[in-house]
């Protein structure tokens, strides 16, 4: 449930749309996220953080490119999510994004979701398997 838009800023390639969902910050950029447009994301994801989010989910489904320096964005995020007791959900990635993380080996810090409903409340959207039945002690 979209409970209002936060904050939004663009620049010709990037464009980083912010909303509240819960408990969570929803941070989507759209478009190039590079050495140009770095600031972009990172100030916004710093602004959710200060807010008190401590769990940010980025919808990567409209990010068409990702280099070094925003990767390093989004590392540097999840290190302050972490360390407020939270962390930072990557959702929706297309493959060529999907790419630098495998390259980097960045994908196993992160928590991957394919899907932005999956990061906000599928099963094990908290870190936990919720939504999955409890065994029975007797199986």
């Amino acid at each position: 449930m979209d409970r209002g838009t936060v904050g939004s800023a663009q620049s010709g390639r990037l464009l980083v749309e912010v909303r509240e969902e819960g408990a969570s910050a929803v941070v989507t950029p759209a478009g190039e996220l590079d050495h140009h447009t770095a600031d972009l994301l990172r100030e916004p994801i710093e602004e959710c953080l200060d807010r008190g989010f401590a769990r940010l989910v980025v919808d990567c489904s409209r990010l068409e490119f990702c280099d070094s320096t925003g990767l390093n964005v989004l590392l540097g995020a999840r290190l302050k999510a972490e360390a407020a007791g939270g962390g930072v959900h990557l959702a929706g990635m297309l493959p060529v994004v999907s790419r630098v993380f495998e390259i980097t080996g960045a994908e196993a810090v992160f928590t991957l979701h394919d899907t932005l409903e999956e990061a906000l409340g599928g099963p094990g959207s908290d870190g936990s398997e919720a939504g999955k039945p409890e065994p029975d002690p007797g199986d």
